[in-house]
């Protein structure tokens, strides 16, 4: 029996001026946040929101310059954001 293997190689992403301003501001906000005393969790999610539609890895890597996390950190934060996201908008459904 043969093995198959997964095609993993991926599509660079090319951001325009107007991605590196949104990212730039997202970080900002996140060291903004961090600097007022507010939690890793909290500026990683304004990080997020502020991105939600940019691939996992920009999000990550603004997550880790933002929020001061490390790479792993920065990844599960993503994730715990996404669940967080995701589900918020179905209770929003649900409740309409």
């Amino acid at each position: 029996m043969m093995a198959t293997t997964k095609n993993t190689s991926k599509e660079p992403v090319t951001l325009g001026e107007d991605d590196m301003t949104a990212i730039k501001q997202a970080i900002a906000e996140g060291r903004s946040l961090i600097e007022q005393g507010k939690t890793k969790v909290e500026a990683s999610m304004a990080i997020y929101s502020a991105m939600k539609g940019y691939p996992q890895e920009t999000v990550v890597s603004a997550m880790i310059d933002g929020s001061g996390l490390t790479p792993k950190g920065a990844l599960t934060y993503w994730y715990n954001c996404r669940r967080k996201f995701m589900n918020d908008i179905s209770s929003e459904n649900i409740q309409k």
